[in-house]
C-alpha cells in the first residue's frame, strides 16, 4: 500500500507543524486528502500522544487530554467516541503509515546488508534503532505501555512490523551460524536475546535514565560485546 503526501497544507496546518513534534509532522504529511486532520485534531492528536506516554491509557483522562489541547472536552468527543477511539486513531495510522512503510523499510535495509562479521551487523541494528528510538520515543512508549493491554494493537503490531521483521533477521542469523560466527540455538532464541539486549540498552537510555550523561557510542560497544560474550571473562 502507497501513500501520498500532501503537497499543499492549510495555512493553520502549517502553524501548527512548527509546534509539533518529528513524528507528527511526517504523519500529516503522509496523511492524504481524506484523512487530513483540523488544527484542533492536531492538537489534541499530540497531547494525546504525550499523556498517553506520561501516564498510559487507563492513567490518562479526556479532560486532561482536552485541557493541554486547548479545546473543550467535548471537542474530542466529535471526533472519537471514547478514549479508545482516541488511543486507537493514533496508534494505527501511526504504525502503518509511519512505522510500517519507513521503521522497517529502513530497518530491513540494515538486516539484508552484507556485513563481513557478526559485531558489524550487531552494531548497525543497534545504531539503527537507536536513531529511530530518538526521533519517536513519546509513541514507542504508548506501544510499551498498550499493546500487552489492547488486542487490535498486538494483532496490528504483527501484521505491520513483526512479519515483516522476523524473517530478514532470522535470515541473518541462520547465515552467522552457518560461518560459525555465533552458536547454534534456534533462531528464535538468539533473535530474542539479541533484541532483548538492545531493547534494554535502548529503554534505558530513553525511559529510565534520559537525563543522563550517556557516552552512546561506548555503550553500544558494550551492548555488542555483552551479546558476544555475556559477562564471562573473555579466555585467552
Amino acid at each position: 500500500m502507497s501513500y501520498v503526501a500532501r503537497p499543499v497544507l492549510l495555512n493553520e496546518e502549517v502553524n501548527t507543524l512548527s509546534q509539533v513534534e518529528p513524528w507528527l509532522t511526517e504523519l500529516l504529511r503522509l496523511n492524504d486528502e481524506e484523512e487530513k486532520m483540523t488544527d484542533k485534531q492536531i492538537k489534541i492528536v499530540q497531547a494525546a500522544v504525550e499523556i498517553f506516554s506520561e501516564k498510559g491509557f487507563a492513567g490518562s483522562s479526556t479532560s486532561e487530554i482536552a485541557q493541554k489541547a486547548g479545546v473543550a472536552e467535548g471537542t474530542i468527543f466529535r471526533h472519537y467516541k471514547t478514549k479508545k477511539e482516541l488511543l486507537l486513531s493514533i496508534v494505527a495510522p501511526i504504525m502503518t503509515k509511519l512505522i510500517a512503510p519507513f521503521a522497517v523499510k529502513d530497518f530491513t535495509k540494515v538486516l539484508e546488508a552484507d556485513y563481513p562479521d557478526v559485531e558489524q551487523f550487531l552494531r548497525a541494528i543497534t545504531v539503527n534503532r537507536l536513531e529511530f528510538a530518538r526521533k519517536n520515543f513519546p509513541v514507542i512508549k504508548i506501544f510499551m505501555h498498550e499493546i500487552p493491554f489492547h488486542t487490535e494493537l498486538r494483532e496490528q503490531f504483527k501484521e505491520t512490523v513483526a512479519v515483516l521483521v522476523l524473517e530478514k533477521a532470522y535470515k541473518a542469523i541462520r547465515h552467522f551460524q552457518a560461518e560459525g560466527q555465533i552458536i547454534e540455538l534456534p533462531e528464535a532464541t538468539s533473535m530474542r536475546l539479541i533484541a532483548s539486549t538492545i531493547i534494554g540498552f535502548l529503554i534505558t537510555r530513553f525511559l529510565f535514565a534520559p537525563d543522563s550523561e550517556w557516552d552512546e557510542s561506548q555503550e553500544i560497544e558494550y551492548t555488542i560485546n555483552f551479546i558476544m560474550h555475556g559477562l564471562s571473562p573473555r579466555k585467552p
